[in-house]
C-alpha cells in the first residue's frame, strides 16, 4: 500500500467508512523516526505554494494551518482535496510582521485583550503573556479550529505559533485541554533542551504529566524538537541539518522548517525569506532524502505517528 492510499484509507477510517486497511507496524523504541513539519501554511501565497510543493514532491511529512491569516483560504482550498496529507492548526496568538497583519478569528470585540491598539494581534510573545486574558484565548483557539474544520480540512494535530501557547501555565493547559477535548495529538515533547526550558518553566515542568493524560487517550507526544531558524550560508544551514539527523538519538523527532518561495511577496513581508527559500531547496532535494534514508531514519507524519504508537 503507498503512502497517500494509506492516508486516504485512514481518513475513510475517521469519516466512519469501514474498509479494511493495512496494520501498522507499532513503532520501534530502536529505531530513528523523524517528522519534517512545515509551519506557517495559509500565511501568505509564497508559503502556500513552497509548502505544497515540499509536500507533493519534497521530504515534508506534515504541516501546520495558519488560520487567521489572509491566505487560508487558498490553502484550505488544496488541503480539503488531498486528505491523504498531514495537516495540523499553528494556533497563533501573535502577528508579529511590520507590514503584513492579522487579527484574531473569533472578532476584535469577542477578545479584546489578545488584539493591540491597530486591532492585529498583539506582535510579540511578551504582549500576549501582559495582556491576554485566559478566557479570550480559548475563545480564539477554538475559532481557529473551528474555522479548519468547518473548511473541511482533516486534521492530525495541534501547535504553536513563536511558542506562544505554551509559555504560560494558564495557556498551556488550555492548549492541551483543547487536544483532549478534540481527539488531537498535541506537540509537546518528552525531551525538552535546557536553553528552551529557561524561556518556557511550565512546559518544563509538567510536560510528563500533560503527556501521561494525553497518552492515556491515545494521543501521543514526540520526544525531541529541533529547529534552525537562523543562519545565511545555504551551505552551512544544509549541513547543520544533516549533522542533526546524523547525531538523532532513538525514538520520535521533530524538525520543524519553513517552507516560502523567495520571491516579491514574501521579501515584502519578512527578512528571513531567504531562510524559507533555503528550506524549500535543502526539503525538496533528492540527494537529502538519500542521505536521511541512508542513515537508516524512517519518515512520519502525525497521523502514522499516531496510528503506530498504538493506545494504552
Amino acid at each position: 500500500m503507498s503512502l497517500k492510499t494509506s492516508f486516504a484509507v485512514i481518513y475513510l477510517l475517521l469519516a466512519g467508512v469501514c474498509i479494511p486497511v493495512q496494520a501498522q507496524q507499532p513503532l520501534d523504541p530502536a529505531r530513528r523516526y523523524l517528522i519534517i513539519h512545515s509551519d506557517d501554511a495559509g500565511m501568505s501565497h509564497s508559503v502556500n505554494k513552497a509548502t505544497i510543493a515540499a509536500m507533493e514532491h519534497g521530504l515534508v511529512t506534515s504541516c501546520s494551518i495558519m488560520t487567521a491569516c489572509p491566505w487560508f483560504p487558498e490553502f484550505a482550498a488544496w488541503a480539503r482535496q488531498h486528505p491523504e496529507m498531514d495537516f495540523g492548526i499553528h494556533l497563533t496568538l501573535n502577528s508579529e510582521f511590520e507590514k503584513y497583519r492579522w487579527g484574531p478569528v473569533a472578532g476584535r470585540d469577542r477578545v479584546s485583550s489578545l488584539v493591540d491598539a491597530d486591532g492585529w494581534l498583539h506582535r510579540r510573545k511578551e504582549d500576549v503573556q501582559k495582556h491576554a486574558r485566559p478566557a479570550d484565548v480559548e475563545t480564539e483557539l477554538r475559532a481557529q479550529i473551528d474555522r479548519a474544520i468547518s473548511a473541511g480540512i482533516r486534521l492530525s494535530h495541534l501547535d504553536t505559533h513563536m511558542g506562544t501557547v505554551v509559555s504560560t501555565g494558564e495557556m498551556l493547559e488550555i492548549y492541551v485541554r483543547l487536544g483532549l477535548e478534540y481527539k488531537l495529538p498535541v506537540m509537546i515533547m518528552r525531551h525538552i533542551d535546557p536553553e528552551l526550558a529557561a524561556g518556557y518553566p511550565d512546559l518544563a515542568t509538567k510536560n510528563g504529566l500533560y503527556i501521561e493524560s494525553l497518552r492515556a487517550q491515545g494521543l501521543p507526544a514526540i520526544d525531541w524538537l529541533y529547529q534552525f531558524y537562523d543562519g545565511n550560508d545555504p551551505v552551512a544551514r544544509k549541513k547543520r541539518y544533516l549533522d542533526t539527523f546524523h547525531a538523532l538519538k532513538p525514538g520520535v523527532s521533530q524538525m520543524i522548517i519553513h517552507c516560502g518561495t523567495d520571491d516579491a511577496e514574501l521579501q515584502g513581508i519578512t527578512g528571513s525569506h531567504f531562510l524559507r527559500g533555503d528550506d524549500t531547496r535543502i526539503f525538496s532535494d533528492p540527494a537529502v532524502k538519500a542521505e536521511i534514508e541512508g542513515m537508516g531514519i524512517e519518515l512520519l507524519s502525525w497521523t502514522q505517528l499516531r496510528q503506530r504508537a498504538g493506545r494504552p
